[in-house]
């Protein structure tokens, strides 16, 4: 009868093998971040697969990433809020549509919790470097602890998911480090400080910047804000405003399935739509053009302003948000609406390009992140080559989750990944299931390592950049959509979020170097098959009565199933001799 025995060694052997066909090798990975991204994918380690260990390390002391770092006025996602869950896990009890950093945060660490997922994570843990031992096949990580000791893990597969909106930086303006007064970063918010009663300057328009100012109008006794460039603010996305849910709405979406089940596909197919907008030259792009340009206007109210505010170059060419009260605040009595560049900053205030100063006790620099995709920390691939330099002109990646020359790595939310035209969860979703299906083929064959091709790259790139020259997000503006250096798109997918959903589910090993440790057959073991060794087995699954459309190739047991079944599949099946 056949042996049950474990396999001779983590890379294959000559010898003649023990067990049967597909089983399961240990599985060693570390990942960079417990954000929506990290938490994700120790979820989907934890219940679909077996025979692995898992350590994610999180530089904070805390799990949550932008949604426990951004705690500015204001901070909410621009994304309806029963549409930024997991696409299964819905929450029913959003206290409005458009939800705060807070409360996504609490989403997020109520799911680890409920799930049981914090023995996975180590925080104040930061990686500060990761390089691939070419002999072991293998990647060494470097980490940090909270005191300051530094200690070497290994690991089979190496997986960042420490995000891009992760790195703010203060603007460079002469002299803004001499300002005596109160100087923040909406991204590095100190929530001790009162702002009521005085005089804030806030620079920058984009996201942040337009979710602060209704924030802090009420409260302060004036508010300048400094605009350099023009923005759209689209309000149709907010759909008449924030409104917050009534207890019985909330009640409804808990008890009764359809209403919330109903409400999350009409917000998502309504986002999916979008893409068409776009497109350049499209219909749909002229007519929202046309619509959000005039209800700006509207809100505004001011003629000369809204001619400085609404830009003349296309709409969605950067990131719109729903700006709700922004575009009614800025001609409020106690707002000042400066149009222009700030030359320097003196320790009274702002001095702008008119020569005016503008004497202010809070200064809040609303201005963003490093946007460059250039990795925080080193990570060295094959023949000493660090991701960091490799991507200091563009970051050149296959299908925004690896980059050839770096083995068993992979990224989520990488270069060209979708964050413009659609929900980011569900791609950090279908991101998770990709690299379960390799981690999957890893474990039950004797792979050594894999990377996509350079040429595969060099293709993906090519298309990649003949689809974008038909999008609006190539034509001109500042945007950190592109990358300043090439004037390439490198943060967005060239295609809408279904389209991307549907390149993952094709997963193009063609499209990869994959290299084995001894004989590449190996895997099949000793020539009995997994479903031979459960008694409770169909073994003769094949035989219907007519062509039901399944097939007669059930292929590997898949380690997505492996939970549920292990035990029944290691049971031995008695054979005659």
């Amino acid at each position: 009868m056949p042996s049950t025995g474990t396999s001779s060694g983590r890379n294959g052997s000559s010898a003649m093998p023990t067990t049967p066909s597909h089983v399961n090798r240990q599985l060693r990975v570390i990942c960079a971040g417990a954000g929506a991204s990290g938490i994700y994918l120790a979820y989907r380690l934890k219940h679909y697969f077996t025979d692995f260990t898992l350590d994610i390390y999180e530089k904070n002391p805390e799990i949550g990433g932008t949604w426990l770092e951004n705690r500015y006025p204001g901070c909410a996602c621009d994304v309806p809020a029963h549409n930024y869950t997991y696409s299964f896990e819905p929450k029913w009890d959003w206290s409005a549509n458009y939800a705060g950093s807070e409360e996504i945060f609490k989403y997020f660490s109520d799911f680890v919790d409920r799930y049981g997922l914090r023995k996975y994570i180590s925080c104040s843990h930061k990686v500060v470097r990761a390089e691939w031992d070419e002999a072991k096949a293998e990647w060494e990580v470097h980490v940090e602890k909270q005191n300051g000791a530094l200690y070497v893990q290994r690991c089979d597969f190496f997986i960042s998911a420490a995000g891009i909106l992760n790195s703010w930086r203060w603007p460079a303006i002469p002299g803004l480090q001499s300002f005596k007064g109160t100087l923040l970063h909406s991204a590095n918010w100190d929530q001790s400080v009162d702002i009521k009663g005085k005089h804030v300057g806030l620079i920058g328009n984009g996201s942040s910047g337009i979710q602060i100012l209704p924030q802090v109008q009420p409260i302060a006794d004036k508010l300048t804000t400094f605009i350099r460039e023009p923005t759209w603010v689209n309000p149709s996305m907010a759909g008449g405003g924030q409104y917050v849910y009534t207890e019985e709405e909330k009640a409804r979406f808990r008890d009764e399935e359809e209403s919330l089940l109903g409400l999350r596909k009409k917000n998502e197919a309504t986002m999916t739509a979008a893409f068409p907008m776009f497109i350049r030259g499209s219909n749909t792009h002229a007519a929202a053009t046309k619509v959000v340009g005039e209800e700006m206007r509207r809100k505004i109210n001011d003629e000369a302003l809204a001619d400085k505010l609404i830009p003349d170059f296309s709409l969605g060419c950067r990131r719109f948000t729903p700006g709700i009260n922004y575009l009614e605040s800025l001609t409020l009595p106690n707002v000042k609406t400066v149009y222009g560049e700030i030359v320097k900053v003196t320790p009274e205030g702002c001095v702008t390009d008119n020569g005016e100063e503008h004497k202010l006790d809070i200064l809040i620099c609303a201005t963003g992140f490093d946007t460059s995709f250039k990795p925080r920390f080193p990570i060295i691939g094959r023949d000493g080559k660090n991701l960091h330099d490799e991507w200091s002109t563009d970051p050149d990646n296959y299908l925004g989750i690896a980059a050839h020359g770096f083995p068993n790595f992979f990224m989520f939310l990488g270069p060209n990944c979708p964050v413009g035209v659609g929900p980011v969860l569900i791609i950090i979703e279908a991101q998770g299931t990709y690299i379960g299906e390799v981690l999957n083929r890893w474990q039950k064959q004797n792979i050594k390592a894999m990377e996509p091709r350079q040429e595969a790259v060099r293709d993906f790139i090519e298309h990649k950049d003949q689809l974008m020259a038909n999008t609006v997000w190539t034509t001109k503006c500042l945007s950190w959509y592109k990358n300043p250096q090439t004037g390439k798109i490198t943060a967005l997918w060239p295609g809408s979020t279904l389209h991307y959903l549907q390149a993952l589910s094709d997963l193009r090993y063609d499209d990869y170097h994959v290299s084995y440790s001894g004989n590449r057959f190996s895997y099949l073991g000793n020539g009995f098959s997994q479903w031979e060794l459960d008694p409770s087995a169909d073994v003769a699954y094949y035989i219907r009565d007519n062509d039901d459309g399944t097939s007669v190739l059930k292929g590997t047991m898949s380690t997505h199933n492996a939970k549920d079944t292990t035990a029944k599949l290691m049971t031995t099946r008695k054979f005659s001799d």
